[in-house]
């Protein structure tokens, strides 16, 4: 037996995080919000650290999520940058863990896959997908809001992807075996 469940995705940034929560209702997805923490303009790293932290835990007591879905680090030329963006997925993985909500990474490739069948696709694309698939306009959101929106659809969809235990062996038969899911 399927359950309701909300998923908060999480793509970790210490410049920009963005969040995107979903209600995956058996088989299909509802967006209930996104949008972006902008640290822009807070200068110290550690004050960056503790506001993603508090922000995290605020989304968490406002929506009571089940999960949080977050993007894994991808491996990058810039050792600098690499340990502040685990810095910031480190401390969203502690906000949520101390709340006691459990959390599972995703690599962006498997992200880009599971919501465009296509793992190296662009942001753009992924917004698109999204906006098409669950009628959501991202025109006025940037696109970490729809990074993390796909962090946990790719989370949601874990169970009903092609060749995933649905029997679809490609995008076609997993579309027209499953026309609930698309808006």
């Amino acid at each position: 037996m399927k359950t309701e469940k909300i998923i908060l995705g999480i793509d970790p940034g210490t410049n920009i995080l963005g969040y995107g929560l979903i209600v995956s209702k058996n088989t299909k997805i509802e967006i209930i919000d996104c949008g972006v923490l902008s640290l822009v303009k807070t200068k110290d790293v550690y004050m960056k650290l503790r506001k993603i932290y508090e922000f995290v835990i605020g989304v968490i007591e406002k929506y009571h999520p089940d999960e949080m879905s977050i993007e894994s680090p991808f491996f990058g030329k810039n050792v600098q940058s690499m340990l502040k963006l685990g810095r910031a997925q480190g401390v969203a993985i502690a906000a949520a863990l101390s709340l006691e909500v459990p959390v599972f990474e995703y690599s962006p490739k498997k992200i880009k896959q599971s919501v465009t069948g296509n793992g190296n696709a662009s942001k753009e694309q992924v917004a698109g997908m999204l906006g098409t698939m669950y009628g959501y306009d991202f025109k006025n959101q940037l696109l970490d809001a729809s990074d993390a929106l796909a962090v946990a659809v790719c989370h949601s969809s874990k169970n009903f992807l092609p060749g995933q235990g649905t029997g679809s062996k490609n995008w076609s038969t997993f579309i027209s075996q499953n026309p609930d899911r698309i808006v």
